[in-house]
């Protein structure tokens, strides 16, 4: 190791009730959405910024936290947004699946029989009860890459959600699955890609949750929000870091520096050294030419897709998202199979996965929840092998 300090869920929002105080001990009902049931002893609570209280999560980044996750899917602006968010320990639901059919349009979806289709089991339930006992949590913005969708991501969203986080990823029009191959073969796009425009109204309706978002009234600091992003959308979160309420910035395998008139206190530029889209040294040049504090963390063995849950998403047989595109003749995948950088001989889907969500964690929590962990990162890393450079500037 070199120590040297870079696819939808059909459903509709709806309030639901509060929950009982949750405990330290839970039994999950087997299906009915939202239910709870008491338990022996109070869950800890931690201190976090500006009075703000969450369930002491575990020391380990890497663990998922106390917190159930909901999820509800939303309209912001014209956006379809998931909101995964901290519910009520002790309540759950039916695991969500993503039908990663939905990211395609009609035409292409009705190609894919029903029994060959890809999707995602999501730790999550449905319209689960926000945690009323805590908060309020701070914000997430995540923004997909080129050709992907919402819940590219999953495993990494839903954790920092159970950590105390909320967090909302929007289909971004002009950049999504559907519109990125419309533009390929016959269709007609949702629309054009502003990414800058889109973290606007997103940030904006975090700070004043109303409509389809007014279950977050009060459950939700517009003034403590991150930005985070992969691709492109890594590109879009660096630029668009200065955003009112953003205090942390977090671009994957991107190569843009973090807008110079940001003034955030945690900068985490996160790549692959085997990256074939964006080169690691494209990601470094965005770590050095952005201001601190700012840390920069190298995967070795990994590819531009380590970052997301792409790689892992297969149909009952075991088949990934490319081969049942090329199989079904899904217009073009052959481009689509260009971005699909997944190797099996890279490093391994969930030890990338478990890598990015402990570095991520503490720098979230540091300048999220005001632990002060960021300095320890380093430490944290240290137990990783497969970590090849960790560098820390101004933290």
């Amino acid at each position: 190791m070199r120590w040297s300090w870079l696819w939808v869920v059909i459903g509709c929002s709806g309030k639901a009730d509060t929950a009982p105080p949750p405990t330290s001990s839970t039994t999950t009902p087997p299906t009915d959405t939202g239910s709870t049931e008491e338990t022996e002893a109070p869950l800890p609570e931690a201190s976090g910024c500006d009075g703000a209280v969450r369930y002491a999560p575990p020391e380990d980044p890497a663990e998922p936290g106390p917190y159930a996750v909901g999820v509800r899917t939303v309209d912001v602006g014209g956006l379809v947004v998931d909101v995964w968010y901290p519910a009520a320990p002790g309540t759950s639901g039916e695991p969500v699946r993503y039908d990663i059919r939905d990211a395609l349009s009609e035409k292409d979806r009705a190609l894919i029989p029903e029994d060959d289709a890809p999707y995602q089991v999501c730790d999550c339930a449905r319209d689960l009860p926000v945690d009323a006992a805590t908060g309020p949590f701070p914000a997430i913005v995540f923004v997909h890459g080129t050709a992907s969708f919402r819940n590219q991501s999953l495993s990494t969203v839903t954790h920092w959600a159970s950590r105390g986080f909320v967090v909302l990823a929007a289909d971004h029009p002009g950049l999504n699955l559907a519109d990125t191959l419309a533009l390929l073969c016959p269709g007609d796009p949702s629309g054009t890609t502003d990414l800058q425009g889109d973290l606007e109204v997103l940030t904006a309706a975090i700070a004043a949750p109303s409509g389809s978002l007014a279950f977050l009234d009060g459950a939700v600091d517009g003034g403590r929000l991150a930005l985070a992003g992969h691709s492109a959308g890594g590109a879009a979160v660096a630029i668009g870091a200065a955003l009112p309420g953003v205090r942390v910035s977090i671009p994957m395998a991107s190569g843009d520096a973090i807008a110079s008139d940001a003034a955030l206190e945690g900068a985490l530029f996160l790549g692959g050294l085997a990256d074939g889209i964006v080169p690691w040294s494209s990601t470094v040049g965005g770590y050095e030419a952005s201001a601190g504090p700012k840390h920069l963390v190298g995967l070795s063995n990994a590819g531009h897709l380590a970052f997301s849950d792409l790689c892992a998403i297969t149909n009952d047989d075991g088949d990934d998202v490319l081969s049942i595109a090329l199989e079904y003749e899904i217009c073009g995948s052959d481009f689509a199979g260009l971005l699909f950088d997944c190797d099996p001989t890279q490093l391994a889907v969930d030890v990338g996965h478990t890598i990015v969500e402990a570095s991520s964690t503490v720098v979230l929590e540091s300048a999220l929840y005001c632990t002060g962990a960021a300095d320890g990162l380093g430490d944290v890393l240290a137990g990783y092998p497969d970590v090849d450079t960790y560098q820390s500037s101004g933290a």
